[in-house]
């Protein structure tokens, strides 16, 4: 599992560490590994040419000292020095002693559009509110160079805590970071500005606290939460999941909905809706019902809204019930917020940024440059597990502590009726047993990995994507048994 912490709780494992090292070993250990980094992407580091751009913290004598160990492998290293009488003192001394030389801003065009290897070194995990005008020149100055860009523990421009990028950015190919990833290197929109994203051990596991601010499962964390059936399974133990979804307008949203949690290893699926038919013909081992969710039968977790129009009635019908329970789509506008909030079944709430937003009461732009911040606050309001869904898909707890973001998402799950196909494998998740933060999770990275191997860098309709779960589950089933 990838943890990340917030600034704070960095900075304070650091100075923990710092006390007990000598001094300055603790940027040495991160200097010593940013350039091994650099020197890997230049290949041949003799006579490579290398740009540092150095602000006046920290994050500057980083990239000055990775540069001194660069010159000394015979790189030509210039540094443009962004506050002169604030620059790092010993790393700008090694520098020089190596061979390396300094510029001004106003004098790092050529050198920056000529460069083998650009150093974001501007400003570091602290920085806030965007960048000043010199700083922002230089970032479109390295976006517009030939070389490779390289952050400094995270680009300049983008916050740490949040993922929020206000005003101008580096847009980085390499993000090395040191001793834990920071929140906004997981992400959007600032994961979009890391790149590829390299962490170097700088010995601070020991300081850092067990719950981290932000986790990203991996495929052995999913294969051992996976609910495989055992020899004395039924149908029952499996769990099945209700799903009322789907209408006249919409029936398509039900028959993918039942496909999700199908392929997601229901026990079975009770389907309550206008839709019946054409779940029976997509889906004969679905069992159908006419009588409302109270009369349909036994399930261990209902999913209510995909497709649902206007049927108020049936949502709350749902919303009543005690057990767990996913909201989707028109189901979260149509629950309502009181009714949700008194329900001590676990509730799975799983709108995308345009949905969120509604809720909230905030503009769409809001939601989605804050995603962190808007699912934490939509957990708490609505005393519910929140999936947001997006370029980042993020679960957030009611209870708080570490948001999950998923990293399995791909473009190609921009496609009518995905989410549809998530809210039933989800579902079929919770009816399961798994609790909702898991669910969602577990939901978010099975479903980011079918529409990966479903689409295979081609155009992929939400069926695809049902149908490559199967795959999916068997691919995380196999990396957990290695």
């Amino acid at each position: 599992m990838r943890t990340a912490y917030s600034v704070e709780t960095v900075r304070a494992a650091e100075q923990r560490l710092m006390e007990r090292l000598p001094e300055g070993a603790l940027m040495q250990r991160a200097a010593a590994g940013l350039a091994v980094a650099c020197a890997q992407l230049l290949g041949r580091v003799y006579g490579g040419r290398v740009v540092l751009l150095v602000g006046s913290g920290d994050n500057g004598g980083d990239a000055l000292y990775a540069g001194a160990r660069l010159a000394r492998r015979g790189a030509a290293v210039t540094a443009v020095l962004l506050a002169p009488d604030r620059t790092h003192a010993g790393g700008l001394a090694a520098l020089l002693r190596a061979g390396g030389r300094t510029v001004a801003p106003d004098a790092a065009e050529e050198p920056v559009l000529h460069a083998d290897l650009v150093l974001d070194g501007i400003v570091g995990i602290g920085g806030r509110g965007g960048l000043r005008p010199d700083a922002a020149r230089l970032t479109t100055l390295a976006g517009d160079s030939r070389g490779v860009v390289v952050a400094v523990d995270l680009p300049s421009g983008v916050e740490a805590d949040t993922g929020e990028v206000r005003g101008a950015a580096v847009r980085a190919d390499l993000t090395v970071t040191f001793g834990t990833h920071k929140p906004g290197l997981l992400i959007d929109p600032a994961r979009e500005y890391a790149g590829s994203v390299r962490l170097v051990d700088i010995g601070l596991g020991a300081e850092l606290p067990v719950e981290p601010e932000l986790e990203a499962l991996q495929h052995a964390d999913v294969a051992a939460l996976l609910p495989v059936p055992g020899a004395e399974s039924d149908k029952y133990r499996r769990g099945v999941v209700g799903i009322a979804a789907g209408s006249g307008r919409y029936p398509g949203a039900a028959v993918l909905a039942v496909a999700g949690a199908l392929r997601g290893g229901a026990g079975a699926v009770r389907y309550v809706g206008p839709a019946a038919d054409a779940v029976i013909a997509r889906f004969p081992e679905a069992l159908v019902s006419d009588r409302g969710p109270a009369k349909a039968g036994r399930v261990q977790a209902w999913v209510v809204g995909p497709g649902a129009g206007d049927d108020a009635a049936t949502v709350a019908e749902v919303v009543t019930a005690d057990v767990p329970v996913l909201i989707d789509a028109d189901g979260l506008r149509l629950a309502d917020p009181e009714a949700v909030r008194a329900r001590t079944a676990p509730t799975l709430m799983t709108p995308h940024a345009g949905e969120a937003a509604a809720l909230l009461g905030v503009p769409r732009a809001e939601v989605e440059a804050a995603r962190l911040t808007s699912v934490r606050e939509l957990a708490r309001r609505y005393g519910a597990t929140v999936l947001l869904k997006g370029s980042t898909t993020l679960v957030a707890d009611s209870g708080g502590g570490a948001v999950r973001v998923n990293p399995t998402g791909t473009g190609w799950l921009a496609t009518a009726g995905s989410g549809d196909v998530l809210s039933g494998l989800a579902g079929s998740l919770l009816a399961a047993g798994l609790p909702a933060f898991d669910a969602g999770s577990v939901g978010a990275y099975l479903h980011g990995l079918a529409g990966r191997l479903a689409a295979d860098g081609a155009p992929v309709g939400a069926h695809d994507v049902a149908d490559a779960v199967r795959t999916a589950w068997r691919d995380v089933r196999d990396a957990g048994r290695v």
